[in-house]
């Protein structure tokens, strides 16, 4: 037992690698080693002289592996050392700049959009955005051959049924339909709509909607104004004033254009007004009785209200971007040209 330590201790004493090392374990306790030789020869002793040779070898064993690993930890402590010297940093040296992402404009306003609408009882639904013809149009009140759909320019996918939707208010016959005409509704359905369209400064082919509908007894016009002007004072500040246009929709009678007081100029007349005080920001209105009907409600008891907003329409004037490709642009030199607080 004496021999094989002072042996292990003669071939360990100058060893600075760690793989050196390792083939001295494998030759003294490897399954083949030394060691393993010595416990093998146990199996052909007598029982008298395993009780006296086992503890002998399994002693022997356990300092081996114990001064085996001591060296192993002295050689690693040694090279990490080294390591540490040569790899020294200099903290008093300027960092290295890492440029990091901010959220995505459009993505922030419609979560400040959604925030505010939760704020006051209303639900964030989703829905497909390949869609059905008559949800995305016969029963919102625009049956086959309407003027109203040429309008909007559709993409279809299969024959005149399947198509990508042209709006979000999909989402809101899916609502009604949902709830069977038996409880009111607060909702909003931000999403991607589609439609045939030149790419430009100022309109795309894909576009964010943001939409809402409220049903509920003996709703009105008020009830919409109010919840307009909250939100467009959230947007805009809170001296902002609202105003609204007759217009029509084939959803929603009677229908009105939503107008806000030029955040910019406070109504005396600037650019981004086009010199009239007031920039339109939404269409909106009173859901129509049929729309209702379809729906499963009873407009004899049922009454609501909808409103849809140009998510981008809302970030250009809120952020003054001039250009709508701007959010679908991977070019830094233009992201960066917006302060990193304005939509933190």
């Amino acid at each position: 037992m004496e021999n094989i330590i002072n042996d292990v201790l003669k071939e360990i004493e100058n060893i600075t690698d760690t793989k050196t090392l390792y083939d001295v374990r494998v030759k003294y306790l490897g399954k083949k080693g030394i060691i393993s030789e010595l416990l093998s020869i146990l199996g052909t002793l007598s029982i008298e002289e395993k009780k006296e040779k086992g503890p002998i070898i399994n002693n022997l064993k356990q300092e081996v592996t114990r001064i085996l690993d001591d060296k192993n930890r002295e050689i690693e402590l040694k090279l990490l050392n080294e390591k540490l010297k040569n790899e020294k940093i200099d903290i008093s040296l300027p960092s290295t700049k890492i440029n990091i992402g901010a959220p995505n404009i459009l993505e922030k306003l419609i979560e400040e959009v959604e925030e505010l609408l939760m704020s006051m009882g209303y639900d964030v639904v989703d829905g497909p955005e390949v869609e059905e013809d008559r949800y995305n149009f016969e029963m919102l009140n625009i049956p086959k051959g309407h003027p109203a759909r040429d309008a909007q320019d559709t993409f279809y996918i299969e024959g005149e049924e399947i198509l990508l939707r042209s709006q979000t208010s999909p989402v809101q016959v899916r609502t009604m339909l949902e709830n069977k005409g038996e409880k009111s509704i607060r909702m909003i359905c931000p999403g991607k709509t589609y439609r045939r369209d030149d790419d430009d400064a100022t309109h795309s082919h894909q576009f964010m909607q943001i939409e809402g509908l409220l049903v509920d007894k003996d709703i009105s016009l008020s009830d919409l104004k109010g919840t307009i002007d909250v939100i467009v004072k959230k947007l805009f500040g809170q001296d902002i004033v609202t105003r609204f246009r007759p217009s029509y929709y084939q959803f929603t009678e009677p229908s009105v254009e939503v107008d806000i007081s030029c955040f910019n100029c406070k109504g005396n007349g600037c650019n981004i007004c086009k010199n009239t005080g007031w920039i339109t920001v939404a269409g909106a209105g009173i859901v129509h009785p049929n729309v209702l009907k379809m729906g499963g409600y009873d407009p004899s008891i049922w009454s609501g209200f909808a409103f849809g907003f140009g998510a981008e329409r809302l970030a250009m004037l809120k952020y003054g971007i001039n250009d709508l490709r701007v959010f679908y642009n991977t070019d830094l030199r233009e992201v960066n040209t917006f302060d990193r607080k304005d939509v933190e």
